[in-house]
């Protein structure tokens, strides 16, 4: 007979749900899109809270994905009592399909002027606490819900080396005391050089011969050159991997943890983060070790929230922590629908940020009407396009099935309806 999980798994389905336990309704708000430094972003996080989202302008990550695509995922399951702050409105077809879908009807979308908002949070008294997904260098520091010194240092790739759970070994530089030039690289390739703080991938560089490690010196150079970076680490690459693994969980404010799930991650052979794949049936007791120490390191700090661990396991079984996400991560939305989509026998789900469609929201809605009715597939996320002359829809979804063969034949029978994966 197995013994009992120390770890309850949450019984919600929304951030509403998750947060419940530590928000004042009334009086926190949670900021859904993260902070930018391209030249469109009225609030640039140039000053303090720096994260590397692309070298040059023409690289940056893109207005749609960062204020809107992104930020609207996580409102599709935001539920009815989490005030949500969104600074671009989604379409309105699209929230009434969440609101039918997830079974929210009354969300706290809370919408702000985009180049105005976080002087109005500052100025205003009716929110006390923001939770952020990365620390605002316009936001006061007090109306922070993690003090942004604190949650800007669990955000570090430093920092993982600090948490007590086995890791790749690596070298921290901070390039104000050890230039470029001067830091000792590996002997033989593969290895990892990661900049601090870089978001959806950006900053991560796989070196497995000489041609990547000078495309590497040369992006670190450019960041160099904007004062968008002063911290990189240079870590070992872990070999005969056969499992990249999302552990997500809970911290309260009192230490207690609750888990939320484990997504296998889909990621491109350059390490870019396309998804996840889940089976709602396991269980994390293989992470345990690892999520205690985590969710202790952070309850210590001060912080409560989301946690979202990334974990190689290798041909031998041995379990290495790459990343730690002290922030809603992007495959939590997919976690969520844990308890909905098993009462359907739905166990397995796959969530892709990259998929698209010919034609309007409107269309798509009524094309796949029997689809989203089944929950064979969910809608978190939709913007419609126009490329030359032709409108189209790119969507963050979960394509759902009783097996993982069911999932593939749905998501084959979307394929042949005319959903596709970009790229």
């Amino acid at each position: 007979m197995s013994s009992p999980s120390p770890f309850p798994f949450f019984q919600g389905n929304s951030l509403s749900d998750l947060f419940a336990q530590d928000i004042q309704v009334d009086r926190d708000a949670l900021i859904l899109n993260y902070p930018a430094t391209a030249s469109w972003a009225a609030y640039p996080n140039t000053q303090q809270y720096f994260l590397q989202d692309g070298s040059s302008e023409a690289t940056k990550t893109s207005f749609d994905k960062i204020c809107q695509k992104e930020p609207w995922k996580n409102l599709a399951v935001l539920g009815d009592t989490l005030p949500g702050i969104v600074i671009v409105p989604p379409p309105s077809l699209l929230v009434q399909y969440w609101r039918d879908q997830f079974d929210f009807q009354d969300q706290q979308l809370k919408m702000m002027d985009c180049s105005t908002y976080l002087d109005d949070l500052n100025e205003s008294d009716r929110y006390d606490r923001i939770i952020t997904l990365f620390p605002f260098d316009r936001l006061r520091p007090e109306k922070h819900a993690i003090h942004p010194d604190t949650h800007y240092y669990l955000l570090s790739k430093v920092t993982l080396a600090e948490l007590g759970v086995p890791c790749p070994n690596y070298q921290t530089y901070h390039l104000a005391q050890t230039s470029l030039d001067q830091i000792s690289l590996p002997a033989q390739f593969p290895y990892l050089i990661k900049t601090s703080h870089g978001l959806s991938g950006e900053g991560t560089y796989i070196i497995r011969n000489d041609s990547d490690l000078n495309y590497c010196l040369h992006e670190l150079k450019k960041y160099l050159k904007i004062n968008l970076l002063q911290t990189i680490v240079v870590s070992e690459f872990i070999q005969h991997e056969v499992h990249n693994y999302c552990v997500q969980f809970y911290v309260n404010q009192q230490g207690n943890i609750s888990l939320i799930g484990v997504t296998q991650q889909l990621v491109s052979s350059t390490g870019d983060y396309l998804g996840g794949l889940i089976n709602y049936h396991n269980d994390l007791s293989q992470f345990f070790e690892i999520i205690e120490a985590v969710g202790n390191y952070a309850h210590k700090q001060g912080y409560f929230g989301v946690i979202g661990v990334d974990i190689l396991e290798d041909r031998d079984g041995q379990l290495y922590a790459i990343d730690a996400n002290f922030r809603i991560n992007g495959s939590t939305p997919l976690c969520l629908q844990r308890h909905e989509l098993l009462k359907l026998d739905k166990a397995i789900a796959k969530y892709a940020s990259s998929y698209r469609m010919e034609g309007t929201l409107d269309s798509i809605l009524t094309e796949l009407k029997r689809e989203l009715e089944r929950k064979d597939f969910l809608i978190l996320s939709a913007l419609e396009k126009v490329k030359y002359g032709k409108i189209y829809t790119e969507i963050y979804g979960i394509v759902t099935g009783a097996t993982r063969e069911e999932m593939q034949q749905i998501e084959q029978h979307l394929h042949d309806k005319g959903l596709t994966l970009a790229g």
